[in-house]
């Protein structure tokens, strides 16, 4: 690759593995789609007018609508522990982006007047706060778009004119204050709200402590001010809010198993597709930043050939260690050689792979790689001009149909191909619910095609794209995979 090392390709990748439909703009239709042009050219309709047809399809957002991070609110009392609830889920999510905005940053600055009489101030309030343009910056960052978060002075009381600090577009937004539950505008950004509940005589010794090293108060101003307005502002706002947490943390940041379960949620969540909703036979691969990073690679039109050789191959093997993983399995005990029984598991014996030529090859010595001495078939299926319907050649082992097979193509665009080569299986006696098709990417019509065709099969992809443009092809896409690895695209 010119001028671009492979290493800092791998570092500058990033975001969340998944793209392209949202679980409202998914077409439900059971007929099959018109053409790709035709639906992505109402989607952007669609899209914005919200519109769900009454025959019952929604169209496609566009790329960038699809693409929505996930945003926590956390929220709780003064000094209850929230930043440190938000610290310890940024460490744990470290394979993903993630940004924490303060509330504290939208303070409203003070007049020269108010400061003067600033401990008379409550900050405890709601209308402290420039609600208004916390929900604009929450509203760019939601719509993956960078935005300007003004950095809050407290001890001037004033916002500063001339810095802001720039937060990028992330996987997760968190978003902590005291009253982020209080506008119901601001409620409605969160995919998950989390209240920090914790003791009030902890939170005031906090509170101090705070204060008086960070903020250059006295003991005693901050007693006042406790007082007269943070624990009145507490029980008349803060506390009320809680019912609206999905989670309530007791403890705060001392209480490491709260912490643990929802990350592990959070997880999940960014690792599910929103077809995977609606087809659960489809599986797609965790994303990672290697991972994130070599689909950068492979789609970088400047990359060399053996590059792109050497990054499809690791794909590849994860694709389909992540498919074996799939297939079923019996209990083995076996003596270790501490003399110590190991209850582990024994592979599936009855098992082969079939690649659709040519690009299908390509992912046969990954598969051979992971299951030693495996029979492969092939299928050959005329794709130019026909839409891929015309069946050409195949070679398939004798004893198919008691074997589970693993269907190989790394681009699935319409499924027409796809959907022949899994007739002639299913005609040649291998039950759907054998079937396990692996690829790199996909694109959401072919998932919706051969799920709807095939309910039993089970899909396998490393990344789900936008969908496919007025030529059939997946966008971002890969472009011509078989001319690319087999260095023919010259």
């Amino acid at each position: 690759m010119p001028e671009k090392a492979v290493d800092d390709v791998m570092e500058a990748a990033v975001g969340v593995h998944f793209s392209g439909l949202r679980l409202e703009a998914l077409r439900l239709s059971t007929s099959a789609p018109s053409s790709p042009s035709s639906s992505l050219a109402a989607a952007a309709h669609a899209h914005s007018n919200g519109a769900v047809y009454a025959n019952g399809t929604a169209e496609l957002p566009s790329p960038a609508a699809a693409r929505q991070p996930f945003v926590i609110g956390v929220s709780g009392g003064t000094a209850s522990g929230k930043t440190t609830v938000c610290d310890m889920i940024i460490q744990q999510l470290h394979d993903h982006r993630v940004v924490l905005v303060n509330q504290d940053s939208f303070y409203r600055g003070l007049t020269a007047e108010e400061s003067a009489h600033a401990q008379d101030y409550n900050f405890d309030h709601p209308d402290a706060f420039d609600t208004e343009q916390l929900l604009e910056c929450m509203g760019q960052l939601k719509r993956a778009q960078p935005v300007n978060v003004p950095i809050y002075d407290f001890k001037k009381h004033r916002r500063c004119s001339d810095s802001f600090r720039k937060v990028n577009a992330s996987d997760v937004i968190i978003l902590e204050g005291i009253l982020v539950f209080h506008d119901q505008r601001a409620r409605n950004l969160m995919d998950m709200k989390i209240f920090v509940d914790t003791d009030a005589d902890s939170r005031l010794a906090r509170r101090i402590r705070r204060d008086t090293v960070e903020r250059g108060r006295d003991i005693s101003s901050v007693l006042d001010q406790y007082g007269r307005f943070v624990k009145p502002a507490f029980d008349d706002f803060v506390l009320p809010s809680k019912k609206y947490a999905d989670v309530i943390i007791p403890r705060g940041g001392d209480n490491h198993v709260a912490v643990d379960l929802i990350v592990q949620h959070i997880r999940t969540k960014l690792g599910q597709h929103d077809l995977c909703k609606i087809y659960p036979n489809v599986h797609v691969v965790q994303s990672t930043f290697q991972i994130r990073g070599m689909h950068t690679l492979i789609r970088d039109r400047e990359i060399t050939t053996p590059d792109f050789v050497f990054y499809s191959d690791r794909l590849i093997r994860l694709v389909v260690e992540h498919g074996l993983g799939h297939l079923p399995f019996t209990e083995k005990q076996v003596i270790t050689p501490t003399g110590s029984v190991y209850m582990g598991v024994d592979f599936c014996k009855k098992l082969c792979g079939v690649s659709i030529v040519r690009s299908g090859e390509s992912m046969e010595n990954a598969l051979r790689a992971c299951c030693k001495g495996i029979k492969i078939g092939k299928i050959l299926i005329h794709r130019v001009g026909d839409n891929g319907q015309q069946l050409v050649y195949h070679k398939l082992p004798m004893d198919i149909a008691e074997r589970h097979v693993l269907l190989l193509d790394p681009v699935l665009g319409t499924g027409n191909s796809v959907a022949q080569a899994i007739d002639l299986l299913i005609r040649k006696g291998v039950p759907e619910g054998r079937i396990i098709f692996l690829n790199l990417i996909s694109a959401p019509e072919g998932i919706q095609c051969i799920c709807k065709r095939f309910p039993s099969l089970k899909i396998v992809t490393s990344e789900i794209d936008y969908g496919l443009n007025e030529e059939f092809r997946v966008i971002p896409g890969l472009g011509e995979y078989g001319d690319r690895y087999f260095g023919t695209d010259n």
